[in-house]
């Protein structure tokens, strides 16, 4: 049985990196098909869009990879997606994409709620060349995050009510 995953991504800019992920891992991965939060729900009510998060796309999955693009970090949809896998206690990976461009203290911009988990050792952190160069890797790298205690979970970081400005 394939596992099932979600991935989160800025649609705007990084949908050629979904698609590619898509290509690479459809034959290991039942990846849930790139439907746009955003579209079917229609609301921009908090609450209400992470119900249908929960209900409509993360209902089965283990998993969600978080595509970190270069504006990624501050789309409110990806927070709400994060908060809702959380919230299942789904493991959590994050992919920094390459047009994510490093920060001057040699760091990424990465959603504030991936952020919070990958410090307390809870989400997992791979390169997008690591990933598509050597596929079983980011295999053995899921399952590893299908290990760590739910314990670790945090989940206190106030909703993103607002996208970013787009750079």
């Amino acid at each position: 049985m394939q596992r099932r995953i979600f991935v989160s991504y800025h649609h705007g800019s990084d949908w050629t990196y979904y698609d590619a992920f898509v290509r690479i891992f459809s034959d290991t991965y039942e990846i849930l098909h790139d439907r746009s939060v955003e579209r079917p729900i229609g609301s921009e009510d908090p609450d209400y869009v992470i119900r249908r998060i929960r209900e409509n796309y993360l209902t089965g999955s283990s998993v969600t990879i978080v595509l970190c693009g270069r504006n990624t970090w501050g789309r409110k949809y990806v927070d709400w997606e994060i908060l809702a896998s959380l919230n299942q206690g789904m493991a959590l990976i994050g992919v920094n994409l390459p047009s994510n461009v490093r920060e001057g203290d040699g760091s990424y911009r990465v959603p504030g709620r991936f952020y919070d988990n990958w410090q307390n050792r809870y989400a997992l952190w791979q390169q997008w060349r690591e990933i598509v160069n050597n596929p079983p890797s980011f295999r053995r790298h899921i399952e590893n995050a299908l290990k760590r205690s739910k314990s670790l979970i945090d989940n206190s970081r106030s909703k993103r009510l607002h996208n970013a400005p787009l750079e």
